[in-house]
C-alpha cells in the first residue's frame, strides 16, 4: 500500500488496534478453555461437586461430556471458528 493509502486510512488506525487486540485475547482465551490440565482441573472439581452432592448425577454427566469433548478437541489439536471451519 502507498503512502496515500496509508495517509487515508489513518483514521482508522484506532479500530485495526482494536480488532488486533481483540484476536488476541480470543486467541489466549482458546488457549486456556482448550488446555488439557485445565480440563482434568475441572473434571476433578466436578467429580467433588458430585460427592460432596452439590450436583446431581444427571448435571455430572452432561458436564462431563461437554469436558470430555473439549478435551478430544485439544487432542486433536483443532478449534472450530464462528463460522464452522477448523483453524
Amino acid at each position: 500500500m502507498g503512502l496515500l493509502g496509508e495517509v487515508f486510512l489513518l483514521p482508522l488506525a484506532p479500530v485495526r488496534g482494536s480488532g488486533w487486540v481483540i484476536r488476541q485475547v480470543l486467541r489466549e482465551a482458546e488457549r486456556i478453555y482448550y488446555d488439557p490440565s485445565t480440563i482434568r482441573a475441572e473434571l476433578s472439581r466436578l467429580e467433588q461437586q458430585l460427592e460432596a452432592g452439590e450436583i446431581t448425577e444427571e448435571e455430572f454427566d452432561r458436564q462431563e461430556d461437554e469436558l470430555l469433548d473439549r478435551l478430544e478437541t485439544s487432542a486433536r489439536g483443532t478449534t472450530q471458528s464462528d463460522d464452522g471451519t477448523a483453524r
